[in-house]
């Protein structure tokens, strides 16, 4: 018996050490080895979707550690999912005032996460889309997997790209940016790092062995060359490639009438295909984006979670956020009825409406100057 613990494969004995001396705190699991931790989303049944008490619980341990730690690892539990995104349908149950909770701590969360000090690593294996991604993006290390799938889907529910998709979406190269948070489509994989999202690709094999090694680094210096041990150059060629031109081209546009009559000139399958999808989305939506993004394409990262925090706000108030998260996450009829139903028929004024400032002036308690890793 003991020769055979002896000899047990690394990755068992890890599995064995990596599943004790957690603490929990609800929604979520921490764990701490000398003076790195180790961050896990707990809601593997719901893949990982965030509530408020998780974000609330997330931020705790953010405040707690970034003066005290040399290293914060986050990652999600289960084997399908890092995070798949808030959790909306709690926020239609309960209401706008708990959804402007949430989106409170969730904003704070993401200028944490910028503002750290250490190191700060996210472990994308798996499903990983709207809060997400705010949960990798922000930080300097961001490591997918082939189990990668990354995407900000909220004009598909009639919502908006948030968690600082206004200032991280406009940056990355080209136009690229502008067609993921629009369209919502999906990138898999080592095409999370060809975009941009993600900073590494790493077998999700090794991931585990990742994620031990560097909760037991004695030297915060140490941590980039660790990932790169694990981490080899990627090979592939990014699978839009050949669509980046047609994309630079068509969503260079100060409307989405003249994205759409671009994609139209443009005449090819991509192009039918994507004005098909874009049809098929929230009107107001993916014209509230498009100035969103195209204004946050010159905002800090501070006054683009200011922006995002006054367009939440409004859009809980009356949009197609409520109808869109009905059709698609609850009665899951999949045929949301749009107000209005077409782009042509948004006005100007129902767009601008949405930037407005708040009742009483309600802002984010931000103060602190961002970093920047993108």
């Amino acid at each position: 018996m003991l020769v055979k613990k002896i000899f047990l494969p690394f990755r068992t004995r890890f599995e064995r050490l990596i599943t004790t001396q957690f603490s929990e705190r609800r929604g979520i699991l921490t764990k701490e080895v000398n003076d790195n931790g180790l961050i896990i989303l707990n809601r593997p049944e719901k893949l990982n979707v965030v509530n408020l008490r998780m974000i609330e619980n997330l931020g705790v341990v953010l405040n707690e550690w970034k003066d005290t730690k040399s290293l914060i690892i986050i990652r999600g539990n289960g084997n399908k999912a890092f995070c798949a995104g808030g959790d909306v349908r709690d926020i239609v149950q309960n209401g706008a005032s708990h959804g402007m909770k949430i989106a409170k701590a969730n904003l704070l969360n993401k200028h944490l996460i910028r503002n750290l000090k250490v190191p700060y690593v996210a472990l994308m294996d798996g499903i990983t889309m709207g809060t997400g991604l705010g949960l990798s993006i922000h930080g300097k290390y961001r490591i997918a997997t082939e189990n990668t799938v990354s995407a900000m889907p909220e004009t598909i529910i009639g919502f908006l790209p948030d968690v600082g998709a206004s200032y991280f979406l406009p940056r990355l190269r080209g136009k690229l940016g502008y067609y993921l948070g629009l369209t919502g489509s999906k990138l898999k994989g080592q095409d999370v790092v060809h975009a941009g999202i993600a900073t590494h690709f790493c077998d999700s094999e090794k991931i585990k062995e990742l994620e031990y090694s560097l909760l037991h680094l004695n030297n915060p210096r140490n941590v980039e060359s660790v990932i790169n041990d694990f981490c080899p150059k990627i090979q592939s060629e990014f699978s839009l490639a050949n669509n980046l031109d047609q994309i630079n081209e068509c969503f260079d546009a100060s409307s989405v009438e003249e994205i759409l009559c671009k994609l139209e000139c443009d005449g090819s399958d991509w192009a039918r295909k994507t004005t098909k999808t874009m049809r098929a989305l929230s009107p107001t939506s993916l014209k509230v984006t498009l100035r969103q993004l195209n204004l946050g394409a010159n905002l800090s990262l501070e006054e683009c979670l200011q922006m995002e925090y006054r367009l939440i706000f409004h859009f809980f108030q009356d949009s197609d956020f409520y109808e869109g998260v009905r059709a698609l996450l609850i009665a899951k009829d999949k045929h949301p009825k749009w107000n209005p139903p077409s782009i042509e028929d948004v006005p100007t004024e129902q767009v601008l409406s949405f930037f407005e400032p708040l009742p009483d002036n309600d802002r984010l308690p931000i103060k602190e100057k961002f970093r920047s890793h993108l």
